[in-house]
C-alpha cells in the first residue's frame, strides 16, 4: 500500500476538474478576447467559471479575479492594500510570523519600498489573537493580512473578528484562503474580507490557477501588464483550460463539503489519537481549532528529512511544512513561530488527507510512523543522550 499524505502541497486533479479541462483543451480552443464566434465560445466559458466560481464564494463575478496561482494572489493584494494605503499617506502593515512565504516575502519587498511590517507574534497554539491585532493597528495602519488557514500546522484563524476590528479603523483586511477554500466553508462576506486568495491545486484543480477575490469599489493592482485581460488588471492571456478545471473542483467541492468534512475530521482525530501514543511527540497547533485534514507532529530526538525519506520507502507520502520550502534545511519558521526550539523544530511531520483517503491508510501510516520513528532514534546520538540524562528531554 502507498498512502498519499500529502494534500497540503498538492492534491491529485479530480475527474470532473479533468474532463472540463480535456474538453476545453479539444474543442475550445479559442481566445476569449477574440470577436469571431469560437472567441466568444470560449468567452462564455470565461464568463460561466467566474460565476460558478463566485457563488461558490459568496461573491460576485466581478469581484474574482483569475492568476496564475495562490502566490501571485497574494502579491497581488498585498500590493493592492499597499498602494491604496499610500494614496493616503498610510505606510503601516500588519502580518504575523507564521504566514506564507508568499505573504512574508512579499511584506520583505514592500519594506524595502518604504513601507514599514508589524509581523505578530504567534501564539503557542497557533491562533492569532485578535486583541494582538488591535493592538498593533495605528493611524497609518493601510492593511492587515492574516491567513485563514495556516499551511503547516492547519490552525484556523479567526479572520471575521480580525476584520471586524480592522474595519472599524478603516484599515482593509487580506486572507490567504489557499488552504481553507474546498476544506471549510469560505464565504467572503461572512469573513467579511476585502480581499482573498486561493489556488486550484489545492482542492483538486490543476496546478498553474487560483484567484484573487477583491471586494466590489476595489481595483487591484497591476502586477502583469500587456493587455486588457481580467478586467484590465492582469495582462496576459487567460489559461482557460485550468480556469474551467477550477471551478468545475470547487463546484463539487462545495456541493460535497458538508460530508467530506465530516470524513475527513474522523481520519484526522483517528491518525491524532494513534501519533499521540509515541513517548516525546508533540501535536503542534490547537487541539480542536483546525482544519479538517492537518495534523503536524514533532518526534524529539530525529531529524525530519530522515523521517520522510523513510516513510516514503514505506508507503507514505508526507512532509515536514510547506513544499515551497522543502529544499531548505533550516526549521520550519512556522514551528519557531510557536516558540519551538530548534532541535525540536527540526523532527517535524506533517499529514495532510482529503477525501480520497481512507481508514485503511490511516492505519498503515499508524503502522509505519512508530516504527520509523522508533528506528531512527536507536541509531541516533542525540536520542541516546536524551534517555541517558545527558540532555533533558524537551517533549
Amino acid at each position: 500500500m502507498y498512502v498519499y499524505a500529502d494534500n497540503a502541497a498538492t492534491t491529485p486533479v479530480h475527474a470532473k476538474a479533468a474532463e472540463a479541462m480535456l474538453a476545453c483543451l479539444k474543442e475550445e480552443y479559442g481566445n476569449p478576447s477574440s470577436l469571431h464566434t469560437v472567441g466568444q465560445r470560449a468567452k462564455e466559458l470565461l464568463d460561466r467559471a467566474r460565476a460558478d466560481m463566485a457563488a461558490c464564494l459568496g461573491a460576485e463575478a466581478r469581484e474574482i479575479y483569475f492568476t496564475g496561482g495562490g502566490s501571485e494572489a497574494d502579491n497581488q493584494a498585498l500590493l493592492t492594500g499597499a498602494m491604496l494605503g499610500a494614496k493616503k499617506g498610510k505606510k503601516h502593515l500588519i502580518t504575523t510570523a507564521f504566514e506564507h512565504h508568499a505573504v512574508l516575502h512579499a511584506m520583505k519587498r514592500l519594506e524595502k519600498l518604504g513601507f514599514t511590517v508589524t509581523y505578530l507574534d504567534v501564539h503557542e497554539d497557533g491562533v492569532v489573537r485578535p486583541e494582538d491585532v488591535a493592538a498593533a493597528l495605528t493611524e497609518d495602519t493601510a492593511l492587515v493580512s492574516v491567513m485563514l488557514v495556516n499551511n503547516e500546522i492547519g490552525t484556523l484563524q479567526p479572520v471575521a473578528e480580525i476584520a471586524k476590528l480592522c474595519h472599524e479603523k478603516g484599515v482593509l483586511v487580506h486572507t490567504d484562503a489557499v488552504q481553507a477554500v474546498g476544506h471549510i466553508p469560505v464565504d467572503v462576506k461572512a469573513l467579511d474580507v476585502d480581499m482573498l486568495s486561493l489556488s486550484g491545486h489545492k482542492f483538486h484543480a490543476p496546478k498553474g490557477v487560483g484567484a484573487l477575490y477583491c471586494r466590489k469599489g476595489l481595483r487591484p493592482e497591476i502586477l502583469i501588464e500587456g493587455g486588457a485581460q481580467e478586467f484590465g488588471r492582469r495582462g496576459g492571456t487567460e489559461n482557460l483550460p485550468g480556469i474551467v478545471a477550477m471551478a468545475a473542483a470547487l463546484k463539487e467541492t462545495t456541493e460535497n463539503l458538508a460530508r467530506e468534512m465530516d470524513q475527513v475530521t474522523a481520519l484526522r482525530e483517528k491518525l491524532i489519537a494513534g501519533l499521540e501514543t509515541i513517548p516525546h511527540s508533540r501535536l503542534n497547533g490547537s487541539r480542536t481549532l483546525r482544519c479538517p485534514g492537518t495534523v503536524n507532529f514533532c518526534f524529539e530526538g530525529i531529524e525530519g528529512e530522515s523521517l520522510l525519506l523513510l516513510l516514503d520507502a514505506k508507503g507514505v507520502a508526507a512532509s515536514s511544512g510547506s513544499a515551497c520550502t522543502s529544499g531548505s534545511l533550516d526549521p520550519s519558521h512556522v514551528l519557531l513561530a510557536l516558540g519551538l526550539p530548534h532541535e525540536i523544530a527540526h523532527g517535524s511531520l506533517r499529514l495532510s488527507l482529503t477525501a480520497d483517503n481512507t481508514e485503511a491508510e490511516v492505519d498503515h501510516i499508524l503502522a509505519v510512523v512508530p516504527e520509523v520513528v522508533s528506528y531512527l532514534r536507536s541509531i541516533s546520538p542525540v536520542w541516546e543522550a536524551l534517555e541517558t540524562g545527558k540532555q533533558p528531554h524537551l517533549i
